[in-house]
């Protein structure tokens, strides 16, 4: 794993980056929880997801967003970030002309920063959305949702409602030439404690399903 540093918008952005095994390996983009809480790119859950796309031979990148560690800038509330994200993501593509496919992943905030960036970059396949705080962040702008993709929550998440994303996914699954998956990780918090191997297993098992392979 390398540690990088990626000119941003707001000077420089701390990113660690893992090459994918051949040379048009997928690429993955992972997106941290909300700098305000706390939220890094060393976030647990975060760090777990990354692995899991490493593990399948993924070009994969994670970033602190502007004010957090070594990124320079400060904590902008969403815009910003979002403009991190597209930098980062834009890096990510110049490093793996060849990719065979793109996605994005996030995590608590870094979801709802997630969907956003797939609404305005048409070459993200596919989502993985994790405990997207649906009940306090406005995702109405997924209308309609142009990619395919998987939300995971636990039942237990005391931060980002359970009931609500799983709304949110169902008025997405009513769309056409989309799949929209919903995984609910039984007893989890929001952060997953005693429950990381649960939500590893659901992520390895949509990405050996939807990864595109070496032909």
């Amino acid at each position: 794993m390398t540690e990088i540093l990626i000119p941003g918008p707001e000077g420089r952005i701390e990113a660690r980056y893992r090459h994918g095994s051949i040379d048009n390996s997928n690429v993955a983009l992972i997106l941290h929880p909300d700098p305000s809480r706390g939220g890094t790119m060393n976030t647990k859950v975060v760090y777990q997801v990354f692995q899991c796309f490493v593990e399948n031979g993924f070009s994969t990148l994670r970033f602190n967003f502007r004010g957090v560690g070594k990124s320079e800038g400060s904590f902008d509330g969403g815009e910003g970030e979002l403009s991190d994200s597209a930098v980062i993501l834009d890096w990510l593509q110049n490093h793996n002309p060849n990719s065979k496919s793109c996605w994005v992943a996030g995590f608590s905030f870094g979801s709802w920063i997630a969907m956003q960036l797939l609404m305005r970059r048409p070459e993200l396949d596919y989502f993985i959305s994790i405990s997207p705080p649906a009940n306090s962040r406005d995702f109405s702008f997924l209308a309609p949702c142009p990619s395919s993709g998987l939300f995971i929550h636990g039942d237990k998440d005391e931060i980002a409602s359970y009931d609500t994303a799983k709304i949110l996914s169902e008025k997405l699954k009513k769309q056409k030439k989309i799949n929209i998956e919903f995984k609910t990780v039984k007893g989890a918090d929001h952060f997953y404690v005693n429950h990381m191997d649960n939500l590893k297993i659901i992520i390895n098992e949509y990405i050996a399903e939807n990864k595109k392979v070496n032909s």
